[in-house]
């Protein structure tokens, strides 16, 4: 197509300067119409200005490529000429125009590459003439033209090829230097595009390493005074202008920093805390949740609390985001060291708490407990809890040490195979360690057995018996659950450890053992709705419902028992002996097991 219209540009300038005949059309202009008419050209005229046309539409176009076809397609301006081949230089390699021809174009290529750039014959089969021709610059070769002719040109057609041939090349040097500018120009602009990028990432760069080193200078400022977690979300805030908090890893806020903080703050879910920390875990570096940004702080692995920028506008960017990472990297030590710390003193807690069940020394049990800040001197409760769905392992042990702080109780704790037991200063409130479990465990399935008080240390494992036996007179009461203290248990607190069971036994005997031996051979449960009988404080619907039970089918198996015991539910003293034999069997003898 480039071609083409080069052409056409060739031929429409022939036309315009070409002396034409009269009939052709041509406006022929007044001066020459008075005038006589002037000699038509000879042939010998009309080929230097063809060739001076063509040099004209040569230099008309920048595409060397064009110029060099357009150079092919008329050499016949020149003389009795045609073209074999052409060749531009690119990169340093002479690239044959598509315009050759396919029959001697080996001979020829291999020809033209040996002149290495010098003009020189070239046998071409057919042609008697032929001869390569260099297209040359003022600094380079830029190609050649293959030209052969019918026969030999005289020093005359000779002179006409040349100045063609230096045409041509003028035509592409001015083409490649346009090539070149442009090549240049597109380069400067790359390179100032680059330039301006380079410039906008060292900006960058140097802003972010400044905004870093402030953010370690903070840090290490922080950690060296031991400022701990308040002088962390103090520096956050300062940096971000969040509001900034450090939460334990059970959701329960341990530091705040900046506006809007909740009062009170909200007691945690612990299935969502678990979720939220298990999202977090999953993902590397701070996860957006809700209003939050969060991290979680783990040295080792283990997670021991979260850090956290609250940011309802979502206005935090990179450099908040490591800021925030930095705070839980500074956060991380200082909380695993509190970590160690409570694990140590966990441990010597243990360990006194262990001793005194058991029985100790009492000068080295009051030595111990000085090391430990805990006072021995005072009055103390033993406290036993036990949660039915929580196996009285470590986690829960920490648990209820938890909760046993939070209501504000002073203890020793320790845990055995299946409950957790507290040496506590002072009387737990009725209810408080009970509802704080409650919140903590997120069940109410737990009894908590208490003793009563005792003065000296001796009388401390005799006193854990009474918060057992507490607790188990709470288990195999009508309300399982809930908190039990032992001096209140009246009647209830002869039956249980330390008691002589052979006793209790032959008691039991007396009053149920037609009823046991009854229920064991006709697989009955007479004993059972006796004990629920009593429990529901004689009421027939309660106890009808407690059993699963009709109404009739309920005063159907009393009056059996009537009949089976030879007791009369009716009579004050039957109906009291009844009822401690009931408790008896259920409770120390684990009748209902």
């Amino acid at each position: 197509m480039a071609s083409s219209r080069a052409h056409n540009l060739y031929c429409r300038r022939c036309d315009r300067e070409s002396r034409l005949p009269l009939g052709s059309g041509r406006r022929i202009p007044m001066a020459a119409r008075r005038g006589p008419r002037p000699p038509d050209p000879t042939p010998a005229d009309r080929v230097p200005h063809a060739l001076m046309v063509l040099s004209g539409a040569l230099f008309d176009t920048l595409d060397e490529g064009e110029i060099l076809s357009l150079a092919m397609d008329h050499i016949d301006a020149a003389g009795p000429y045609s073209t074999e081949a052409g060749y531009l230089k690119m990169d340093g390699d002479l690239v044959p125009s598509p315009r050759n021809g396919q029959v001697h174009a080996m001979a020829v290529d291999r020809r033209v590459r040996e002149l290495a750039g010098a003009d020189g014959p070239v046998t071409v089969p057919g042609w008697p003439w032929g001869r390569a021709l260099g297209l040359r610059g003022p600094e380079r070769l830029h190609g050649y033209l293959v030209v052969t002719s019918r026969s030999r040109p005289t020093e005359a057609e000779r002179l006409l090829l040349a100045t063609f041939v230096r045409h041509t090349a003028a035509a592409l040097s001015v083409a490649f230097a346009h090539r070149r500018r442009r090549e240049d120009a597109l380069e400067l602009h790359r390179l100032r595009e680059e330039r301006t990028a380079l410039q906008g990432r060292l900006i960058s760069v140097v802003a972010e390493l400044g905004y870093q080193q402030a953010v370690h200078a903070l840090m290490a400022d922080v950690a060296v005074s031991g400022g701990g977690e308040e002088a962390i979300t103090r520096a956050l805030h300062g940096l971000t202008g969040l509001p900034a908090l450090v939460e334990d890893r059970f959701g329960r806020l341990r530091s705040w920093t900046g506006p809007d903080r909740p009062d009170p703050y909200p007691e945690p879910d612990p299935v969502r805390q678990d979720e939220m920390l298990h999202a977090v875990a999953s993902r590397a570096g701070p996860v957006r949740m809700k209003d939050r940004l969060v991290t979680l702080i783990r040295p080792h692995g283990e997670i021991l609390g979260v850090l956290a920028l609250v940011d309802v506008r979502g206005e935090a960017d990179k450099h908040t985001l490591r800021a925030l990472q930095d705070g839980a990297a500074w956060l991380a030590p200082e909380l695993a060291h509190l970590r160690n710390l409570a694990e140590v003193e966990s441990r010597l807690h243990r360990e006194l708490a262990d001793d005194l069940l058991a029985g100790t020394d009492e000068a080295s049990a009051y030595a111990r407990s000085e090391a430990v800040g805990h006072d021995l001197h005072r009055r103390h409760y033993v406290v036993v809890v036990q949660w039915s769905n929580r196996t009285a392992d470590e986690p829960f042990a920490q648990t209820v040490g938890r909760a046993a702080s939070a209501v504000g109780m002073h203890s020793l704790l320790t845990r055995r195979s299946d409950h957790v037991v507290l040496v506590a200063d002072d009387r737990p409130h009725a209810c408080a360690l009970y509802e704080a479990l409650v919140r903590e465990t997120g069940t109410r399935s737990g009894t908590i057995g208490v003793s009563a008080p005792c003065d000296s240390l001796d009388a401390i494992p005799h006193h854990y018996q009474e918060a057992q036996r507490a607790l188990e007179v709470r288990r195999h009461s009508r309300e399982h659950y809930g908190t039990t203290f032992f001096d209140e248990l009246g009647l209830y607190r002869i039956l249980g450890p330390g008691n002589d069971y052979r006793e209790l036994e032959t008691f039991v005997h007396e009053w149920l053992g037609q009823l046991i031996d009854y229920d064991s051979r006709h697989h009955t449960a007479m004993v059972e709705t006796l004990s629920q009988y009593f429990d529901c404080g004689g009421n027939y619907d309660e106890t009808a419902e407690s059993l699963a039970i009709h109404r009739s089918t309920l005063r159907y198996r009393l009056q059996r028992i009537r009949n089976i015991s030879g007791n009369d539910l009716a009579d004050v003293e039957d109906r009291l002996n009844l009822q401690v034999a009931t408790r008896v069997w259920k409770i120390v003898l684990g009748g209902s097991d």
